[in-house]
């Protein structure tokens, strides 16, 4: 009796090593799994920090070599002509792509100054400037756009809270303050052209016919008219039609104007109708598009604004596009 009961508590002994070991086995499988998997995940999240390291590097490459088309840029500014600026010289030739190594660089200058500043609206004393009011009318009119648009723009502009009624209905603190999402205006110079897309009345659409023609400039500018657009030509006088406009760029092609004078004196130009004191031939500020590539991923679009003084080129401000 005492053997068979010593056979079976060893039969059980047996079966339960047994079980011990199959969940032993079960366990050193799992735990070997587990590790693999953080193994796998360990490599994984490396070489993901790698790569986003190598990105990261090039766009630092690329924006080096973006940074190098502005300094390139700076230098061609410094050596132009200040007696005149028209797209005929060095700083109006459009650089193509250029390989550099282990990328390419390219970029373009615009003037500035060939367009509409928007803050020239106001004076330096924050005040509506009715001259320039009245250019600005005349780009609405010849975009087809409401003129009722320019008495908001000047209230977002000026430093008084009083709505302008003259020419349209204005708008102050007190209209923008019903808005579903309330904000202020902003009383003061616009430091982007976007800014008109706060202003009461001015829709995307409008926005996108205005912005080719619009810049936002830290002073007051005159408007170069070497470099300005039909459509902004058409903006210093109610009196010039776009034929009129049209006609002024083809003389301007045949050689660029040396002074505001042979402007004027144009005959496509009506006579009295432009005043010298808002164009000349110059131009202070530009702005540098440099696109640059490194490698596969390092891409950049920087955008540059420069202003001139004599022969001193300094970085008013930068941005960046999406590529």
């Amino acid at each position: 009796m005492c053997t068979e009961q010593m056979m079976r508590r060893s039969c059980k002994l047996v079966s339960i090593r047994q079980r011990n070991k199959g969940v032993a086995l079960i366990t050193a499988l799992l735990m070997t799994s587990m590790a693999a998997i953080l193994a796998i995940s360990m490599v994984s999240d490396q070489q993901l920090n790698l790569r986003r390291t190598s990105n990261l590097l090039d766009r630092d490459r690329a924006h080096v070599f973006a940074a190098g088309v502005e300094s390139w840029v700076i230098h061609i500014l410094a050596r132009d002509d200040k007696a005149r600026d028209s797209l005929d010289e060095d700083w109006a030739v459009v650089l193509p792509p250029i390989i550099v190594e282990g990328g390419s660089v390219a970029g373009k200058i615009e003037d500035m100054q060939g367009r509409f500043n928007i803050n020239n609206l106001i004076d330096d004393e924050g005040k509506r400037s009715p001259a320039d009011v009245e250019r600005f009318v005349n780009l609405l009119r010849g975009l087809g756009l409401d003129e009722a648009l320019a008495p908001a723009v000047v209230d977002w502009l000026d430093k008084d809270s009083e709505p302008t009624f003259e020419g349209g209905w204005g708008a102050e603190d007190d209209e923008y303050s019903t808005f579903d999402v309330p904000y202020r205006t902003a009383n003061q110079m616009m430091r982007s052209p976007s800014e008109l897309l706060l202003v009461k009345g001015v829709t995307a659409e409008a926005y996108q016919l205005l912005a080719p023609f619009l810049v936002a400039l830290p002073t007051r500018t005159k408007i170069n008219v070497n470099t300005a657009s039909v459509e902004v030509i058409m903006s210093l006088s109610a009196d010039i039609a776009r034929a009129d406009a049209e006609a002024a760029m083809a003389a301007r092609e045949e050689g660029p104007f040396d002074s505001v004078q042979v402007f004027t004196a144009l005959d496509a130009i009506p006579q009295n109708s432009v005043a010298e004191e808002a164009i000349s031939v110059t131009s202070s500020y530009f702005l540098v598009d440099a696109t640059a590539r490194y490698g596969s991923r390092g891409k950049v679009q920087m955008y540059s604004l420069l202003v001139r003084n004599g022969d001193k080129v300094a970085v008013v401000s930068r941005a960046q596009g999406v590529l």
